[in-house]
C-alpha cells in the first residue's frame, strides 16, 4: 500500500489541482498587484484559496480485495505570486485515520506565448521534483507533465480540471508508462470542495 501511496501522490505533484473561478471563465476575471499582467494571467486565479480534497487512486481488482480502495482526503491551498504571473501553492494528504502522507509545493508561472503555462514542483516528503505545462480550453484547464517514479519508470500524465464552480472542482488524471503509446484512464481522481476564499503562504 505504501509503494501505491507513493505512486498517486506523486501524480498529484505533477499536475496541480484546478478549483474555481467566482464568475464563469478565468480569462476574464484578471487581478494582479502591479496591474501589469495580462487578462489570460488570471486563469490559474481559480486556484486561489483553500480546498478540502477526497483523493481516490485507481487499484486494480486484486489490491482492492485484499486492502479495499484506498481513501484519502487532503488540503490544499494556494495564492498570487510574481505580481499576478504566477500562482504559487501547498497541497497535504492523509490518510483516512488523519496521518500525514505527503507535503508537495508548487509554482504557475504564465509563459504568455501561445497561452502556456509552466508548473514546476517540490515532492518535499520524498525530495523529488516535476514539470508540466498547462493550457485553458472550453472552461478546462488542461495539463501535459512528467516525472519518475519511485522505480525510475518514467511517465507521462494528462490532466483534466472539469466541473469547475466557485464551490468545487473535478478532476481526472491519466497516465502512460510507453511514452504515450498507451493510456490509463482515471489513473487518479479528485473531488474538491471550497475551504476558504483566501490563502497565506
Amino acid at each position: 500500500m505504501n509503494h501505491l501511496t507513493q505512486f498517486f501522490l506523486w501524480l498529484l505533484l505533477v499536475c496541480p489541482l484546478a478549483a474555481s473561478a467566482q464568475q464563469g471563465d478565468v480569462a476574464a476575471t484578471a487581478s494582479n498587484t502591479s496591474g501589469s499582467a495580462p487578462a489570460d494571467a488570471a486563469q490559474f486565479d481559480f486556484l486561489l484559496g483553500q480546498w478540502a480534497l477526497e483523493v481516490r487512486p485507481k487499484v486494480n481488482s486484486l489490491v482492492a480485495m485484499i486492502h479495499g480502495t484506498p481513501r484519502l482526503v487532503g488540503t490544499w491551498k494556494a495564492w498570487r505570486a510574481a505580481d499576478g504571473l504566477g500562482v504559487e501553492d501547498e497541497v497535504r494528504i492523509f490518510d483516512a485515520s488523519g496521518n500525514p502522507i505527503s507535503l508537495n509545493k508548487s509554482h504557475r508561472s504564465y509563459i504568455g506565448s501561445g497561452g502556456l503555462w509552466k508548473i514546476s514542483g517540490l515532492d518535499a516528503s520524498h525530495s523529488r521534483t516535476s514539470e508540466a505545462t498547462g493550457k485553458w480550453l472550453d472552461g478546462e484547464m488542461h495539463l501535459d507533465g512528467r516525472f519518475t517514479d519511485a522505480d525510475g519508470q518514467p511517465t507521462l500524465t494528462r490532466t483534466r480540471y472539469y466541473g469547475i464552480t466557485a464551490d468545487g472542482f473535478h478532476m481526472q488524471q491519466d497516465r502512460s508508462i510507453d511514452n504515450g503509446q498507451s493510456w490509463d484512464e482515471a489513473a487518479l481522481t479528485i473531488d474538491a470542495r471550497r475551504a476558504a476564499a483566501t490563502a497565506t503562504p
